[in-house]
């Protein structure tokens, strides 16, 4: 009888985890590699479990894939892997003739753009004929965090072989994955993509996986499957650990199977004695066959808040729209920030930009001063946030900060390694790219969490995406902005540029796109400022003529700032022609560099405008 025609009529118990057990074991290196260097442990785990009382079994290939192994140098092991795996659990399996299932791991978290679908599909591939060859009872795909390579997978599967398909989704918070799905839809989506048993596994305990799985109606033809974690992990003297009485896990599988569960494993932390737990309570069990669900109250998420000012990349598109950046103070003093703040937003700029931490050095944070700016002078700020700083965590906590104090307008940015800035021995976090960071506010512009969790609320950001031009081939960067823009960049910012030929050459390269760009105008200061620009800060370059014209100028403080005032303004001709969006990076709390810009920018946009209605008048 196979594995779909036993699953009809009865419950069947799944094994536990394997990685748990390896690594009480010390071992912490590609549990995959143990399948050639140490089988023996492999297939004494798997007796353990079947000892216990499991009817199911699973190869020990959960990372068994070429990107995943890629980790270790072992790329090129995949078939000799899983085919290893195979053989250890059908030959563990067959006295007591066990139901084996090849395991196939999700590859994507957050990061969705680490491994593209084209990639994971032809790696997925790879494994699959593997562990086809060896003959499983099924194949299991389990921990997908990301629905759409889950469903992209089952797809794929589907069309390769008529084996019996188990999808298994995760989740960060019960009844809802990452993308905002209900479980219940993603489960009855899997299986009209034709997987054979739908269901959850690992990141939820018990408890909330059974919560979860009270919002799912029965499949039409599917079976559902539930493998929780023992409990929420905890960290004992730098060491995982999970806190569950076994019986308790078995306590928790009468549960599931009133959700209308027929098969039932453990995950993480979980251990023969979890499973001998689960047979024992329901071996003897009749699978439910009616299930009612209860409509669950559905939280109405309100919209956002209307901005009071239009956002910057709306303006842009239609005339001239000016930022400026002030960085916020080293220490602990504010004044002269503030008070440059005040003079450029009376010049008429529309907003002050923060970096955040910029060079990977520690200052005043950008939601502290920006919230001082609009909340005490009415100023609107532009705060920028890393991927450096902050974890995912941090991350959200971060924005529903900024939205929650009426900051709306962010520059998302990758942010510089912490080896260049203060604290080289500091961590760079890094969990998200700057793509991805920008994907994730859009989703809490949605009122949908990074878990998927709701939000109740929308959030109202417009963000900006860097652009460095500064490169060999513009044509590449511009790929990549194109890129940011499918992942919601709503316009550019640039690095600073110091030749007109470059302004021209950003034009033609990028007139193609609707989305505004900010051009980047930093006025240098003496030569020292200019050479350390030039060769010292990632994605800034000079021209061989504005280092001579700096250089001409010696030790001449006031010649000096005259001479780079007069090479931005030569920039400002050019870019103000080309684009409604200037960048005016303010050096060194200068200040008084930026307000003569912009009133140059100013007087340019009135002669302008005068020209143009002479022409109309004498029209």
């Amino acid at each position: 009888m196979g594995l779909l025609e036993k699953l009809k009529t009865n419950m069947l118990t799944a094994d536990g985890a394997m990685g748990t057990i390896l690594y009480s074991y010390g071992i912490d290196y590609c549990n995959e590699e143990l399948n050639i260097v140490r089988p023996e442990i492999i297939e004494k785990i798997h007796q353990e479990y079947i000892t216990a009382g499991a009817d199911i079994i699973q190869t020990n290939t959960y990372s068994a894939n070429a990107i995943k192994l890629a980790r270790y140098g072992l790329e090129g092991n995949v078939k000799q892997f899983n085919e290893a795996a195979m053989q250890i659990a059908k030959r563990a399996a067959a006295p007591g003739g066990q139901f084996v299932l090849g395991t196939i791991g999700g590859i994507r978290g957050i990061r969705k753009m680490d491994s593209s679908l084209d990639e994971i599909l032809s790696v997925l591939n790879e494994q699959a004929v593997h562990l086809l060859s060896g003959n499983p009872d099924g194949l299991l795909l389990e921990t997908y965090y990301d629905f759409e390579e889950l469903a992209a997978t089952v797809t794929h599967l589907r069309k390769l072989t008529d084996t019996p398909i188990i999808a298994q989704v995760s989740m960060h918070e019960p009844g809802i994955l990452q993308n905002g799905l209900s479980l219940n839809d993603a489960l009855h989506q899997l299986e009209a993509l034709g997987a054979d048993v739908v269901g959850v596994n690992c990141r939820l305990g018990p408890h909330h996986t059974i919560q979860a799985l009270e919002e799912v109606t029965l499949p039409k033809k599917a079976f559902l499957s539930a493998s929780p974690n023992a409990s929420l992990l905890d960290i004992e003297d730098g060491r995982i650990v999970y806190e569950s009485e076994a019986d308790y896990f078995g306590r928790a599988a009468l549960l599931l199977r009133e959700e209308g569960v027929r098969l039932i494993g453990g995950c993480c932390g979980t251990t023969p004695k979890h499973i001998e737990a689960v047979k024992k309570r329901i071996g003897n069990l009749a699978p439910l066959t009616k299930k009612t669900v209860t409509p669950k109250k559905v939280i109405v998420i309100q919209e956002a808040e209307p901005n009071k000012n239009e956002p910057l990349h709306k303006k842009a598109l239609k005339e001239r729209t000016i930022i400026v950046e002030l960085d916020t103070p080293r220490h602990l003093d504010t004044t002269v920030f503030m008070e440059g703040a005040k003079k450029l937003y009376a010049a008429g700029i529309d907003a002050v930009t923060m970096a955040d931490n910029s060079l990977a050095s520690p200052r005043i944070s950008n939601m502290a001063m920006g919230s001082m700016l609009k909340l005490q002078e009415n100023i609107r700020p532009l705060a920028h946030i890393t991927c450096r700083d902050h974890n995912l965590i941090g991350l959200q906590s971060h924005l529903m900060g900024l939205d929650a104090l009426g900051i709306h307008d962010i520059l998302a940015v990758t942010g510089d390694p912490t080896k260049v800035g203060d604290f080289p021995g500091a961590t760079s976090v890094y969990d998200v790219s700057s793509m991805e960071l920008l994907q994730l506010i859009k989703q809490l512009n949605e009122g949908i969490s990074f878990s998927g969790k709701t939000l109740r609320k929308k959030a109202n950001f417009s963000v900006a995406a860097a652009f460095n031009p500064n490169v060999r081939l513009l044509d590449r960067a511009v790929k990549r902005l194109e890129k940011k823009i499918d992942c919601g960049a709503d316009y550019f910012i640039t690095q600073p540029v110091y030749t007109k030929e470059k302004i021209e050459e950003i034009y033609e390269a990028t007139k193609h796109l609707s989305t505004p760009i900010f051009i980047g105008i930093m006025p240098l200061t003496n030569i020292r400022n200019s050479e350390f620009l030039h060769n010292e800060v990632p994605g800034i370059k000079l021209s061989d003529e504005v280092l001579d014209r700096m250089r001409a100028c010696g030790e001449d403080r006031e010649r000096a700032t005259a001479e780079g005032i007069q090479i931005s303004k030569e920039l400002i001709d050019t870019a103000g022609e080309l684009f409604n969006g200037i960048y005016i990076i303010t050096p060194f709390f200068r200040y008084d560099m930026s307000l003569e810009l912009i009133s140059y920018i100013k007087e340019i946009d009135r002669k302008k405008a005068r020209d143009n209605n002479y022409v109309q008048t004498s029209n």
